[in-house]
């Protein structure tokens, strides 16, 4: 009886504990919440303390961690005691649990009023107490079978609850957010992928001469993570270049894909899948990648071999991590871009003659030259067994860039049959510094031979910097380049000129070219052949590219052009906007916000982008370099027919010639005595020039005629005003005029300016036509009445000097109005040429007096 008793008094004290616990959540303060939840988690640790089957490692460290912060309170337990004390003790190592289950501390059973409603939560104290003991004999689900299962509740905080359907009861049971909520925590995770690029093996043929110029792209989620440089002429390239990017969702799939490198678009090379969630973590495997195209006919084309290590990143650093991460990727990415732009010394190739070319017809010979990605296409020829050229350009050496100069000797008969003659390939890496070396290459067999000059320089000068530490702002940078460039030193190095350096710090407002409303802007830059670029900014309209390049000035006369691309992934970038500066009109150190243009400059495109620019120059070396050739572009854009171009060039002609048609009228003005005033002074100036004409006035005459152009410019007289010119020829503003205006209009449009063009071509070949007929017995008639006259010009100069001459001419033509005021004036030279026909009309001619000679008359006299 007493043992019934004891038992129930002990299951009144635990019934009295439950009902303060559920009873004390909506009436205690908040210390005593506080305390409560410290006691489920202290109850729930001495729980899984005592089960044989738990995780006993894990749930040993909460209870070191916790026990200093848990206060004395009551807790209810059943018998025996002993063994829990005793248990409690050997895992706390300390008095802190053996004081959180002393008995003493608990209510004393004499303390327990009965009730009936506590009769009844005795009974349900009694269940759930005896759900919590089974708990023993069961293992505790980790945190995957809780997402599994629905039965275990996983909460928004970091508690789990077991339900037991059976019972209707609910344990409440907090664990640790690193022990438990794993899966919580998975999408925050961030990982870091590193790729070491190694090698490519067997890659397929691309390229006519029978290799290829093989690079690679790494693709995530449609962005181009990182471009490998380019192997020139290899199908086993070697790269081994590395790179890091950070990684938040592993459900991805990395796509390694492998182009060949051309001038106009990049052939594919096949690519190759990696699925990011199969990769071990913490562990770098070497994967040997075969490539596919599902396009290609190829079976095998070849493996790219790659060291991937996918590691997890600390989430307590994170944001300081991603800061670094994002810094060193950059980094990387700019020194990729430096060893792939910057180039470090100078090819230049004198292109000097063809011996024994084959003479194969008519037509024209030219010579292809490719360094690289560098090509240039000399200046068209007529066909000789021996052509001459004498061209001059450069090319620049990369350190990673190719040393083979490949040459081509093409004929060209018409617009499109060309026909090679031959091919040669030269190695430049062994020829000596600022030494011209002579090359004497043998074409074909048979096909004769090319001579030409290589002479490689050093180079400095370009370079990509941040804007943190530009190159002028360095100590005594500045004045370095102040005392290269003085004029003291006019006379070193006669093709270095200047030094120039860009600062393109930001672009606003560009034009959207994504479907999501952004661009993915990037910026090029280039002055004459040389080009350098920025990085890419990826999803926004108002890119910060903070960067600085830097330039050598080969000729001050050339200009910047600054473009501004969206990056389209394997496709052609979009265009955005260009800005065309020349580098006499830039003002230094001055940041200028210049809005930019559409393609062929004509209007304004939408955006503008900042820069800083700074030019040093000498000017002595300039000016004798305006005085050279000017260097050709290697690259030009093949021309394209456009009405809006054919009309501004005929009215550019059209403006010419009335300008010419304007002065001539003023001379003849003064012969006809408009106005008296004016053809006296004139007069009076004709007589003076020619009596005392020297050769030294014609120069001094052009410079009077500067200085008055100056004088007016600076007077405000004249404005150098080009807003007249119409620049547009963009294909939607020909869409508005056709909208605006009919069909026949616009044909009726098309033909007076085809019409125009043609009377004006008609007059200049009839010209040139007339003056040849004269001199080659076209005409006997002309021909001897010309004959004549210039024997008799000859013998009046030998005798008469030419002074008096002129000034005979010129007072019969001012005096000719005074002595005949009826007569028309004329032009003796225009109207003898007009008498001689032109070659169309000579064909005319030809054709009518051969169909006289078959005759009806003489048809009958000539038949029997």
């Amino acid at each position: 009886m007493e043992d019934k008793k004891s038992v129930m008094g002990t299951l009144r004290r635990k019934a009295k504990f439950l009902r303060y616990s559920r009873v004390g959540n909506k009436n205690s303060s908040k210390s005593e919440v506080r305390e409560e939840c410290l006691l489920e988690e202290q109850m729930s640790v001495s729980v899984a303390d005592l089960l044989k089957r738990s995780r006993a490692t894990s749930l040993i460290n909460l209870s070191h961690q916790q026990p200093a912060e848990v206060q004395p309170s009551s807790i209810c337990i059943s018998s025996p005691a002993t063994a829990l004390c005793m248990s409690l003790r050997n895992i706390g190592g300390g008095t802190g649990l053996t004081k959180l289950v002393d008995s003493s501390d608990w209510p004393s059973q004499e303390s327990v009023t009965h009730s009936p409603c506590e009769e009844q939560n005795i009974s349900n104290s009694t269940d759930e107490m005896d759900q919590v003991l089974r708990l023993r004999d069961t293992r505790i689900p980790s945190s995957e079978s809780f997402a599994e299962k629905p039965h275990y509740n996983r909460n928004d905080s970091d508690t789990f609850s077991i339900h037991d359907n059976k019972h209707n009861s609910i344990l409440d049971m907090r664990t640790e957010t690193a022990g438990v909520c794993e899966h919580q925590r998975e999408p925050q995770r961030t990982y870091l992928l590193t790729i070491c690029l190694k090698e490519g093996r067997g890659l397929v043929i691309r390229d006519r001469c029978g290799t290829s110029d093989p690079y690679v792209k790494f693709k995530l989620d449609g962005k181009t993570l990182y471009k490998s440089k380019v192997v020139y002429k290899n199908l086993n390239p070697f790269w081994n270049e590395s790179f890091s990017f950070p990684i938040r969702n592993l459900d991805q799939k990395l796509f390694i894909k492998v182009y060949d490198r051309d001038l106009t678009s990049d052939d594919f090379m096949g690519s190759h899948g990696v699925v990011l969630n199969t990769l071990e973590l913490e562990k770098t495997s070497e994967m040997v990648l075969p490539l596919d195209d599902p396009n290609s006919l190829e079976d095998d084309m070849g493996v790219i071999v790659i060291d991937i290590t996918l590691s997890v990143r600390d989430g307590k650093n994170k944001k300081h991590l991603n800061k670094g991460s994002t810094i060193e990727h950059n980094r990387r990415l700019t020194e990729s871009m430096k060893k792939s732009q910057l180039w470090t010394g100078v090819y230049t190739i004198t292109l000097v003659e063809g011996r024994d070319l084959p003479l194969d017809g008519q037509g024209d010979v030219f010579v292809r030259f490719k360094l690289g990605d560098q090509k240039y296409k000399s200046k068209s020829q007529v066909k000789k067994v021996n052509t001459l050229w004498r061209e001059k350009f450069d090319f620049n050496q990369f350190p990673n860039g190719s040393s083979i100069l490949e040459i081509e000797v093409v004929g060209k008969e018409g617009r499109k049959c060309e026909e090679c003659y031959g091919q040669c390939e030269i190695n430049l890496s062994g020829l000596p510094l600022n030494q011209s070396t002579l090359f004497t290459s043998e074409l074909d067999p048979g096909r004769g031979k090319l001579v030409f000059l290589v002479s490689p320089t050093p180079c400095t000068g370009a370079s990509i910097t941040d804007l943190v530490a530009p190159p002028l702002e360095e100590p005594h940078e500045r004045e370095n380049m102040l005392v290269k460039y003085s004029f003291k030193n006019s006379l070193k190095d006669m093709r270095d000129v200047g030094f120039l350096q860009v600062k393109v710090i930001k672009a606003t407002d560009l034009m959207a070219a994504d479907l999501n409303g952004k661009s993915d802007p990037f910026c090029v830059l280039e002055l004459g052949n040389n080009r350098l670029q920025t990085h890419t900014i990826y999803k926004t309209l108002n890119p910060e590219w903070n960067k600085v390049f830097t330039f050598p000035v080969k000729d001050i006369h050339e200009v910047l052009e600054v473009t501004v691309f969206d990056e389209d992934g394997d496709k052609a970038p979009d265009f955005l906007g260009k800005v065309v500066l020349p580098l006499l009109s830039i003002r230094n150190s001055q940041q200028v916000a210049c809005p930019l243009r559409k393609e062929n400059l004509g209007g304004l495109s939408k955006g503008t982008i900042v820069l800083e620019l700074e030019v040093i120059y000498n000017s002595v070396k300039a000016s004798i370099r305006t005085f050279t050739p000017r260097e050709q572009k290697f690259l030009e854009d093949n021309a394209k027919f456009s009405k809006k171009v054919l009309s501004r060039n005929v009215v550019r002609v059209r403006n010419l010639y009335r300008a010419v048609c304007h002065v001539n009228q003023f001379i003849k003005s003064c012969f006809q005595w408009e106005s008296v005033q004016r053809s006296i002074i004139a007069f009076m100036f004709f007589v003076l020039i020619v009596w005392y004409w020297d050769f030294y006035m014609l120069p001094m005459f052009m410079v009077l005629l500067i200085i008055w152009n100056y004088l007016q410019i600076a007077s405000e007289r004249v404005t150098k005003d080009l807003d007249t010119m119409e620049l547009n020829e963009e294909e939607d503003e020909d869409e508005k005029e056709s909208e605006r205006k009919g069909l026949m209009e616009k044909i009726h449009m098309v033909q007076e300016i085809v019409i125009t063009v043609q009377n004006l071509l008609e007059g200049i070949a009839c010209f040139g036509e007339r003056i040849k007929n004269t001199f080659n017995w076209s005409v006997p008639f002309l021909s001897n009445l010309a004959f004549l006259v210039l024997i008799m010009a000859t013998v009046i100069t030998y005798f008469i000097p030419v002074r008096y001459i002129i000034l005979l001419w010129g007072i019969h033509k001012f005096t000719k109005k005074l002595r005949n005021p009826y007569a028309i004036e004329n032009n003796e030279v225009m109207d003898f040429l007009s008498r001689v026909p032109s070659d169309v009309q000579m064909a005319q001619y030809t054709e009518l007096s051969s169909c006289s000679l078959h005759s009806p008359v003489k048809r009958k006299r000539a038949s029997p």
